[in-house]
């Protein structure tokens, strides 16, 4: 038995639906769909991906500006000026952001302009982020460490809840293993494993489990049909180009095919996707300015 007294499901029907905007949930019949790119990049890359996105549909979207990166000699992310363009897209496109933060510092300035806040796989065991995180009084998307069990992953989530945040997603994204065909294997086994012990909710991000984007379709519609409540799929408007995981992600037409493929899919496990995307979202127009500290407006960030 898992000693994860607030995470442990209650019940057999015991549910908890996260709220990552007034209009975008996870956990309940409605898949939530994540896409965009592995990092930001520049003001035009964003404002593409989300144009192309919109139409997918998909529900929120991605991208990382604080990079844990294996090597300290590769791109670690735009940091505060990725914040500011991701704010603006934000705003313009009505779409809930998701995206990383790496230590306790970073909380409150990304937490300004995001919706959800990413924990990476390399910082489930990091708890004193996690303490953080439940005083930060945002959703909270809760990668698998890249070795971890099921139990130590949802007491990764017990850290959280235990300090007050109840509005936690869990992520499966593949363990390392001694296969190097695929860059982790995807644990379709636990997702459905993790249904039945949690009442948290639990996305699949087949990017990073598979590291290659022609296997990334056809897992995404695994994790759905074994009761994911959602993916988070890497995408972006020229995928060899890149900065990061380049290899791993979607064109942004091949995303949009993915999200219609999984339609049958979800009808056939009694789930849906949802055909709206932002509408009657209101984001809070504030990102930190890199000089000051000060705030500023998402109108009155320039375009790279």
């Amino acid at each position: 038995m898992i000693d994860a007294k607030l995470a442990s499901k209650s019940h057999p029907d015991h549910q908890t639906i996260v709220n990552i905007s007034s209009q975008i949930s996870c956990g309940g019949k409605e898949l939530v769909i994540i896409g965009g790119p592995c990092a930001v990049e520049s003001w035009e890359q964003m404002e593409t991906v989300a144009q192309k996105l919109s139409a997918a549909p998909v529900q929120a979207l991605r991208g990382g500006v604080f990079k844990p990166r294996t090597s300290p000699y590769a791109f670690q992310g735009m940091g505060e000026e990725g914040l500011k363009i991701l704010a603006q897209v934000r705003s313009r496109y009505r779409i809930p952001v998701v995206t990383e933060v790496m230590s306790v510092s970073q909380i409150e300035m990304v937490a300004a302009c995001a919706d959800m806040l990413q924990v990476g796989s390399r910082n489930m065991h990091n708890f004193d982020l996690l303490k953080a995180l439940g005083k930060a009084g945002k959703p909270v998307l809760l990668k698998r460490g890249l070795a971890a069990t099921v139990e130590e992953f949802l007491m990764a989530a017990e850290y959280i809840l235990s300090h007050g945040n109840p509005h936690v997603v869990l992520c499966e994204r593949g363990i390392r293993s001694f296969d190097r065909y695929t860059r982790n294997v995807l644990d379709l086994g636990a997702v459905a494993a993790v249904k039945q012990i949690t009442h948290l909710p639990i996305i699949v991000d087949p990017s990073h489990a598979l590291g290659k984007r022609e296997l990334v379709a056809p897992l995404a519609r695994a994790a759905i049909a074994c009761g994911a409540d959602g993916l988070i799929i890497e995408c972006h408007p020229e995928p060899e180009k890149s900065v990061s995981d380049a290899r791993q992600a979607l064109s942004l037409e091949d995303m949009v095919d993915l999200v219609r493929s999984l339609k049958p899919v979800a009808a056939s496990v009694g789930r849906s996707i949802s055909e709206q995307i932002g509408v009657g979202f209101k984001p809070t127009p504030i990102c930190l300015t890199v000089e000051n500290n000060s705030l500023l407006t998402p109108a009155s960030v320039q375009r790279r």
